[in-house]
């Protein structure tokens, strides 16, 4: 995931941005020039202005959200984040892998987001597409399991939602085909790809090349119990300077009808994306589908619909017309990266936020932010504390305006490193109780019973929590709520977050178990237990029972 750049500007470079990073480059239009025409990119701008909001000066005294999506990325691109490097073997990347869910626990998120698919490769025996180089140093080479069934079962016994992250058209990052194995479908069939910036890339414009990577992604939705499918930025790839997109002789075959090759490209994406949201929910209804596009759709000086940036516009530069597929209800969630600070002119959080919520607001599309905490490591976000104050201003926006979902942080391996001590206030400020993957209410539903608390009982280890779940097979939870209240209480409130004690992936049979480790020995509790399923529709809580 390279970052292009224009000629007389080097921008920064991180551990992020350094050849394979997302996007983050901004840029401005000349005044009289096309829009797909740029001269500058503004690059890692330093301090973060004051803003006119309240946002980050109160952030200790905000009551925590029951619900709300808390993520992060885990990137296995040129072995960004897991595996850390290839030619692990499979016990150590399990045990990579189970790390970063062990982060994850840590700074009380509840799901994550992991690259399956980086470039026309997989995670999983794909009888589409190789083997990931990035697993094994081989393209084509067996890891020796199936790191898709591994990851999918070790976050869902952590009661994390998996959500399996694509690539979609990007092919190798090299630009040699020869470079891949024989059997790839690129060296198959090699008028389906080109070269471009460096890289390979399926061509968007082929119905056949739609249908393949289409199949390739389904393959995996088909056979694996993934929570969501997601992709992040990259359709048409990111311009580079002095070269065109080589797709000259696909337009002059399927362009018909179209007035420019730009409009043409959007239509191939727009087919692309609401063709793969129709055949997920047709195959597993359960399903998300979201996508994490560059921050800007398209300013408000090119577009009066468009937002008051003045940076790169995916509408123009990636042909990915971001708002009309929120709009049009192809989305489940839409979680565009916003990964600029408060004050920046071209690209102010403040500004993008709130148009990113009403965009999603009119569709009832769920709005997760993309955060850069990777800034933080970079030295771009010089306060500490500006990622606390962009959540504190999200639940502004969220009380005020229009719904605001969630957060999810790029990359994994900056979580742990806690820049700055950057996610340790995230933590403290917003994150001091667990929450609950908000539910979409449009997905389908299963028809729980409230559970059955038997007791809570105090031992060596805290309170054990003990509960049955006496529905039939069909109908038994995914997992589970605990509340507590300290005291003798009638009843808890469950949507007091500050109650909310844990979430629990339900164990096989009908007794479950919880043993709640940050009880203080003899004090006195009631307990109340609420069943979720696996789209995370909540029961009503049980009767309560106090500590013995």
């Amino acid at each position: 995931m390279p970052l292009e750049r224009v000629p007389g500007f080097a921008p920064q470079t991180t551990p992020h941005t350094a050849g394979v990073g997302r996007r983050d480059f901004l840029t401005l239009a000349v005044a009289g020039v096309a829009a797909s025409a740029f001269t500058v990119t503004i690059g890692t701008l330093g301090a973060t202005p004051a803003f006119a909001s309240t946002a980050g000066e109160s952030a200790a005294a905000l009551a925590p959200r029951k619900r709300e999506l808390r993520a992060m990325w885990i990137s296995s691109v040129v072995n960004i984040d897991w595996p850390s490097r290839t030619g692990l073997s499979a016990a150590e990347q399990q045990a990579e892998y189970l790390h970063w869910l062990d982060v994850a626990e840590q700074f009380r998120l509840n799901a994550v987001f992991v690259q399956v698919r980086p470039t026309a490769d997989a995670f999983w025996p794909s009888p589409l597409e190789p083997w990931s180089q990035y697993l094994t140093g081989v393209q084509g080479q067996d890891p020796g399991y199936d790191p898709l069934t591994f990851i999918v079962e070790e976050a869902h016994r952590r009661n994390l939602e998996l959500h399996a992250w694509y690539n979609p058209y990007r092919v190798s990052m090299g630009a040699d085909p020869s470079a891949l194995v024989p059997e790839h479908p690129a060296r198959v069939h090699p008028e389906w790809i080109w070269a471009y910036g460096g890289k390979l890339y399926f061509d968007p414009g082929l119905p056949e090349v739609q249908e393949h990577i289409q199949q390739a992604i389904l393959h995996s939705v088909e056979h694996y119990d993934l929570d969501g499918v997601h992709f992040d930025d990259y359709f048409y790839p990111y311009p580079v300077a002095g070269q065109t997109i080589p797709d000259a002789v696909t337009f002059a075959a399927h362009g018909a009808g179209f007035a420019n090759v730009a409009d043409w490209r959007r239509h191939n994406v727009d087919t692309f994306v609401h063709s793969i949201s129709q055949r997920i929910k047709a195959l597993k209804p359960w399903v998300k589908f979201g996508i994490s596009p560059f921050g800007i759709w398209r300013n408000r000086t090119t577009d009066p619909l468009g937002s008051e940036t003045g940076g790169s516009q995916s509408y123009d530069l990636q042909f990915a017309d971001t708002r009309k597929w929120v709009l049009e209800g192809w989305l489940d969630y839409i979680n565009p990266q916003i990964y600029w600070q408060f004050g920046l002119a071209v690209a102010d959080y403040a500004k993008l936020v709130p148009w990113w919520a009403d965009v999603a607001a009119t569709s009832g599309t769920h709005f997760y932010i993309g955060e850069a905490l990777y800034k933080v490591t970079s030295g771009v976000f010089t306060d500490p504390a500006e990622l606390s104050k962009h959540l504190t201003f999200d639940r502004e926006i969220d009380a005020t305006r229009a719904p605001v979902h969630g957060n999810v942080y790029f990359s994994a391996k900056h979580v742990p490193a806690d820049p700055q001590g950057s996610m340790s206030l995230v933590r403290a400020d917003h994150y001091s109780r667990p929450a609950i993957v908000p539910a979409m209410p449009w997905l389908p539903a299963s028809p729980l019973r409230t559970p059955v608390l038997a007791n809570a009982v105090h031992g060596a280890g805290g309170v054990t929590v003990q509960w049955t779940d006496a529905a039939p097979p069909s109908a038994r939870a995914t997992s589970f709520a605990v509340y507590r209240a300290d005291g003798r209480v009638d009843a808890i409130d469950v949507e007091n977050a500050q109650n909310l004690v844990a979430t629990r992936r339900a164990a096989p049979g009908v007794v479950q178990r919880f043993v709640d480790a940050t009880a203080e020995p003899g004090a006195l509790y009631t307990y109340a237990v609420t069943a979720l399923d696996r789209v995370w529709n909540e029961t009503a809580p049980s009767r309560v029972r106090v500590t013995e």
